[in-house]
Parts: C-alpha cells; structure tokens; sequence
C-alpha cells in the first residue's frame, strides 16, 4: 500500500483556505479520486504546528496511484491546489509498512 501525503503550509488566509478546502477541493476533487481507497483530511493541533494541514490518500500500490494521478480527476485534483494553497504545499509519497503494536497492558 502506499500513500500520498499532502502537507499544507500556513495560509495567507486561514479562512478563505478551510471554506475553499472543505466546500470545493474536497468534494470536487479529493472525494472523487480514482483508486484511492482512503482520505483523510487532517488539520494540525497545538501551538505552532509546523504545517496548518495535512491530506493522507492510500492506493492499494504504485501502480493505482499512477492510474490516479494520469486520470483527468486526478490531474484536476492536482491543478486545483493553486487555487487555494497557492504553492504553499508539499508532496509526500510513502510506502505502508504497518507496525504489529503490543497489547495493552492493564494496570
């Protein structure tokens, strides 16, 4: 599995961003991706966090993600970060490499 990373840096306009994010990027572009099997939009928390937001979209592999980003959705969703980051972002692509976590304990 992999997964696409979208780390957002702090906008000019916090609330142009999250209106625009949430009522347009989103629904027209993130909801529609094409192989994706997951998203997860996430906004930072705490004092000065060092990026304002960040998207998490999951592929079964590389080669759905290809298919994603060669697709007009895809390509659409990427074209469309402009109009609301304004080059204020970061792209990360990873590869999933779970991590079996040890039962709690109960004290």
């Amino acid at each position: 599995m992999v997964k696409v990373t979208v780390l957002y840096d702090q906008p000019e306009d916090a609330a142009a961003f999250e209106k625009y994010y949430l009522q347009t990027h989103i629904p027209e572009h993130g909801a529609k991706l094409p192989n994706a099997t997951r998203l997860d939009a996430n906004k930072a928390v705490g004092d000065q966090p060092p990026y304002y937001r960040t998207a998490d979209i999951y592929f079964d592999d590389m080669t759905a993600l290809q298919a994603c980003l060669g697709s007009p959705v895809g390509q659409a969703a990427v074209a469309d970060l402009d109009n609301f980051a304004k080059g204020r972002y970061k792209v990360l692509i990873t590869e999933i490499q779970p991590v079996q976590l040890a039962a709690p304990t109960r004290a």
